[in-house]
């Protein structure tokens, strides 16, 4: 029997966690893998350790929000930090033309009018309305938080490129404002306005890559739980939340254990989640409604490898588009993959030369969809034919942008959207989870409460993704329970 049981060990669950077993709560996390941590999870290879999806971090400077965040859940410490290039984190090219997104407001302003001179009020527009939309924002300002709005109306039924489009009418000033596409896969006319507004204020107040995995967060969050009295189960795979005719009263595990509790939460994607509730307290329209919710695309991944000493430590986040339609790029026709990639190195100690880097580019899941049913190891030849294919091509695009750096390469690894789906149990291999669209702003929008009265969800489909999405989030689910003001008393 425990109080709180948390479904999933990603960081949306482990926060819950942290939050509820600090406070006096008895806590149990099921983990179905292996190893913890969600998009936290690392893996090595030839003594090489890669992220697997949280690859770097913004508004880590001392009273910046982030920050204050680590404090508040002891990972100053466990978590160590390289900055990026303060003149140019993001580096953006557009049909072979370099741009770049340097950190501060000002720095921001100056580095990108040095490329559009005339349009320096076009790019001081965007900041401020960026900013205006980030210090509004209950995401950004924890003392404005409720139960029910979480953002503006307006910058929900907004789209990304309309709002952009209003702050300047220069075409290709246009493209490189939305160049980070793939930190939030935007769709045209769909993505809302505050899913970059808050991303790029977060970045633009400092970038910083971890040193040594992103696994370091979970581990730390783990210790900290564990220290507080709560259990992590690994190997733990949820097969049903059981209900009454009133609230939930207890999960079974595959192995046909069962485990009663007081609350339950899921940090588990929420249309996986509903899957394994049976009970009539969620109603029809309900079920189907999250049934029918569309995903952001997923993305086919390259782990590179470096001969030692051969490729130069890069401190900044390379994205690269093959023309300037860098909208829409999900549409792309198989032979024509890749149209457009984000290319990183991971942090070491040693900065002078990089041991490894990411090559990430969109993939539909349609493109495996018919390996679907088999199991990682166990895909046969033609998978591996199209993975080798896939990765040969995203390399030979990156050697056009980096002469030579094929040869640098001693060894790579793929992941396709089923390793994704199977890692991090998103639908589909999604990379975000549920796309956020403005045209249905209520439809996709999915609370942390639900018709059942103890149960809540978490996780990166609630609310925002990304680190500070998700922590948020899964501080406004804790804090059901817990209350907000003691929460933010404690943080602040």
């Amino acid at each position: 029997m425990f109080d709180i049981i948390i479904a999933g060990s990603g960081i949306g669950g482990l926060i819950c966690g942290y939050i509820l077993s600090k406070n006096g709560y008895k806590v149990a996390i099921f983990e179905k893998n292996a190893q913890i941590g969600g998009c936290l999870q690392t893996f090595t290879r030839k003594g090489v350790k890669f992220d697997t999806g949280m690859h770097y971090i913004g508004s880590m400077e001392k009273e910046q929000i982030l920050h204050k965040f680590f404090k508040y859940f002891n990972l100053l410490d466990d978590v160590k930090l390289s900055p990026l290039n303060k003149n140019g984190f993001e580096v953006i090219s557009i049909g072979g033309e370099i741009y770049k997104y340097a950190n501060g407001i000002e720095n921001f302003i100056d580095v990108l009018a040095q490329k559009f001179p005339e349009n320096s009020d076009d790019i001081q527009c965007y900041v401020n309305k960026m900013k205006t939309i980030a210090d509004t924002s209950p995401l950004y300002n924890l003392q404005k938080i409720n139960s029910d709005i979480y953002i503006d109306t307006e910058y929900f039924t907004t789209s990304v490129n309309d709002f952009i489009d209003s702050c300047t009418k220069n075409p290709k000033l246009r493209k490189v404002l939305a160049g980070n596409l793939p930190l939030y896969a935007g769709v045209k006319d769909k993505t809302p306005v505050y899913v970059q507004a808050l991303m790029n204020n977060f970045y633009i107040q400092s970038a910083y890559r971890i040193v040594g995995g992103s696994d370091s967060i979970a581990f730390s969050l783990a210790k900290s739980i564990e220290k507080f009295g709560g259990k992590i189960y690994k190997n733990a795979e949820i097969e049903e939340f059981i209900c009454d005719e009133k609230q939930m009263t207890k999960v079974r595990l595959t192995n046909r254990q069962e485990f009663e509790s007081q609350y339950f939460i899921s940090n588990i994607h929420p249309q996986v989640t509903i899957s394994k509730i049976h009970s009539p307290l969620l109603r029809k329209v309900y079920r189907d409604r999250i049934a029918n919710i569309e995903n952001t695309i997923s993305n086919f991944t390259v782990f590179l490898i470096f001969k030692k000493n051969s490729v130069k430590y890069l401190d900044y986040n390379f994205y690269h588009y093959e023309n300037e339609n860098i909208w829409e790029l999900e549409n792309y026709k198989s032979e024509d993959f890749p149209q457009s990639y984000l290319y990183m190195h991971q942090a070491t100690e040693n900065q002078e030369f990089a041991e490894s880097a990411q090559l990430i580019a969109y993939m539909r899941y349609d493109e495996v969809e018919k390996w679907e049913n088999t199991v990682s190891g166990k895909r046969g030849q033609d998978y591996q034919n199209f993975k080798r294919d896939r990765a040969e091509r995203l390399i030979n695009r990156l050697n056009e942008q980096f002469p030579n750096i094929k040869d640098c390469i001693s060894d790579y690894y793929t992941s396709s959207p089923l390793t994704y789906r199977d890692y991090t149990a998103t639908v589909r291999g999604s990379m975000y989870g549920i796309l956020k669209d403005k045209n249905n702003p209520i439809q996709t929008r999915i609370s942390q409460r639900t018709k059942i009265p103890n149960f809540f969800f978490t996780g990166q489909n609630i609310n925002s993704h990304g680190i500070l999405g998700v922590t948020i989030g899964a501080i406004i689910t804790a804090a059901e329970i817990v209350g907000k003001e003691k929460i933010i008393s404690e943080i602040f």
